[in-house]
């Protein structure tokens, strides 16, 4: 039985491998990106871009299913509500909204713990935190 269940489990592991779950860099215009001073780039860059931007660092395993479904997933729904890449296609209206967000989810639910567990180097410190909300230039929503 223990057989059985085991040969089920990775003929459905080795079949997943087909289904393509790949995650793109589309080319973009450098005059597009947001515009932030160069420590708060560097946070941004070393913290949020690999799902809020087109300059994905992809991971070698995100060509193993099922992390590579996870991972494009996450990616994509980054790039949905964030995209440092474009931000100059964002409305002014959009922008104020997204720097609201960005002043909220900095101080406790960016970036994902479970992208951390994989880049501690991603993890912000207290001061980054407090210059990145300090760089919103917003009051507390």
């Amino acid at each position: 039985m223990l057989k059985r269940i085991f040969y089920i489990t990775l003929a459905v592991f080795i079949g997943l491998q087909f289904i393509p779950a790949k995650i793109e860099n589309p080319q973009t215009d450098s005059s597009l990106e947001i515009k932030a001073p160069e420590k708060v780039m560097a946070v941004f860059k070393r913290s949020c871009y690999d799902c809020h931007s087109n300059e994905v660092n992809i991971p070698w395993y995100q060509s193993i299913a099922p992390a590579s479904f996870m991972v494009k997933n996450h990616v994509d729904l980054g790039r949905q509500w964030l995209n440092f890449s474009v931000w100059e296609n964002y409305t002014e209206k959009e922008k104020d909204k997204k720097l609201k967000g960005i002043f909220r989810t900095v101080y406790a639910a960016m970036p994902l713990a479970s992208y951390l567990s994989m880049h501690e180097e991603a993890k912000l410190t207290k001061d980054e935190i407090q210059m990145i909300r300090d760089w919103t230039g917003k009051a507390p929503y």
